[in-house]
């Protein structure tokens, strides 16, 4: 048998063998199970956070477009040019539509409070997803003459607005045009009513302030012509990431400096970087925690080099070297750590592919789904065994070192 084969072998049978004392083995095995559910619950919360993460996202698509054009400098721009032309004749491109929003000052019911409105167009109203999102009453913005509005439902809930009540929400603005006058000044302020049609839930962010009505009783609050504040632009459903960036490139090149174009992740940067830290930092805590877990190796593994010590003698008169007789102890003590890891990985992946299939454990309450959402990302899978598998192995070098320096 050769050393490099040697090594594996008599670790093996080390691990496997019986000890002299019961302590050896009850640390090794408390070392195992508790490296796999270390794995386990490192893998399930992230493909549950995964699940989070694609739902917000779903979610927050509703009321974010893949690209949004906006002015450089001030508020408003005219939508004109052929840059517009191309954008239509684009096969992936679903729907354009033009938005125009701005912080608002309402009343509803004897409340009053701050508001994001967003005035948007017909194309909105027919196209948007957020119809999707409503939890009561409808998504319509006009109903005749007469202009309705969708609300969040944080909004809402503030301002105790009920879809079924036939009170107006008052919108009010100071007038750009007129200046304000001490004797009367109601008269610099502009103002429109639109009744609420439906409430909708997104997300907390979102829900908490916005309101959604057409986008001509908006110009008309802020006294613009056909100006609008941004151009959103939807595509179709599959349209690969390749795909976005050539129409977004494309359209700055087109319009050039003095707009922006912004896909979802550049329109709320903050929020998506923050759910990127936020994975990150749940996976550090959870290697820790392993890390700790792992100590355990440690204290089995430093008894076993004691007990050893007449084996270790033997190796030695027959000819094995210092440097096989640590890698034989550095195995041992891995191989209790990729045995809990190897269980670890069955048990996590198991249970996230059953619940990201079945979805046997349930939401409580009243959500937007009704089990736990989770995805399972074989990324992850890799990332934690290489992360739990290094963890072991060093921690398992510690004794081994501490022998080699006690051999000399």
């Amino acid at each position: 048998m050769t050393r490099m084969r040697l090594a594996p072998f008599i670790a093996g049978r080390y691990l496997f063998a019986k000890k002299s004392h019961n302590v050896i083995n009850i640390i090794s095995a408390i070392s195992a199970i508790g490296m796999a559910i270390g794995t386990a619950a490192l893998i399930i919360i992230l493909s549950v956070y995964n699940g989070f993460d694609s739902l917000i996202k779903s979610m927050m698509s509703n009321v974010e477009p893949d690209l949004l054009i906006t002015p450089s400098t001030g508020k408003v721009f005219l939508q004109e040019g052929e840059t517009y032309d191309w954008i239509y004749d684009q096969p992936s491109v679903k729907s354009m539509c033009c938005v125009l929003q701005e912080q608002v000052f309402i009343s509803y019911d004897g409340k009053q409070g701050l508001a994001r409105a967003k005035g948007v167009d017909w194309v909105y109203e027919d196209e948007s997803t957020l119809k999707d999102c409503i939890i009561d009453g409808e998504f319509k913005l006009k109903k005749g003459d007469i202009p309705l509005a969708a609300v969040g439902a944080g909004l809402a809930r503030e301002m105790d607005i009920n879809p079924r009540f036939l009170s107006p929400i008052e919108i009010y603005f100071p007038s750009r045009t007129r200046n304000i006058s001490l004797s009367n000044p109601a008269s610099a302020i502009e103002s429109i009513n639109v009744w609420p049609s439906g409430i909708f839930s997104v997300s907390s962010e979102v829900d908490k302030d916005m309101m959604i009505l057409p986008i001509r009783k908006m110009q008309d609050l802020l006294e613009y012509g056909n100006e609008v504040s941004g151009v959103e632009i939807r595509l179709d459903e599959g349209t690969d990431a390749k795909e976005l960036k050539r129409i977004q490139k494309e359209i700055a090149r087109q319009l050039g400096p003095d707009y922006k174009v912004k896909d979802r992740f550049q329109q709320n940067e903050s929020l998506y970087k923050m759910m990127r830290y936020e994975k990150a930092a749940i996976y550090m805590i959870l290697i820790f925690i392993i890390i700790i877990i792992a100590f355990n190796i440690f204290g089995s593994l430093s008894m076993l080099i004691i007990e050893k010590q007449t084996d270790i003698e033997t190796l030695r008169s027959l000819g094995a070297t210092e440097r096989l007789i640590k890698r034989i102890f550095i195995l041992e003590g891995w191989m209790i750590s990729l045995s809990g890891l190897a269980a670890g990985l069955v048990a996590g992946i198991g249970f996230s592919l059953l619940q990201q299939w079945l979805g046997f454990i349930k939401m409580p309450g009243h959500f937007v789904v009704q089990a736990y959402p989770v995805i399972l990302s074989w990324s992850d899978v890799l990332l934690t065994t290489i992360g739990v598998a290094v963890v072991g192995y060093l921690i398992a070098l510690i004794p081994a070192h501490s022998f080699n320096r006690q051999s000399r």
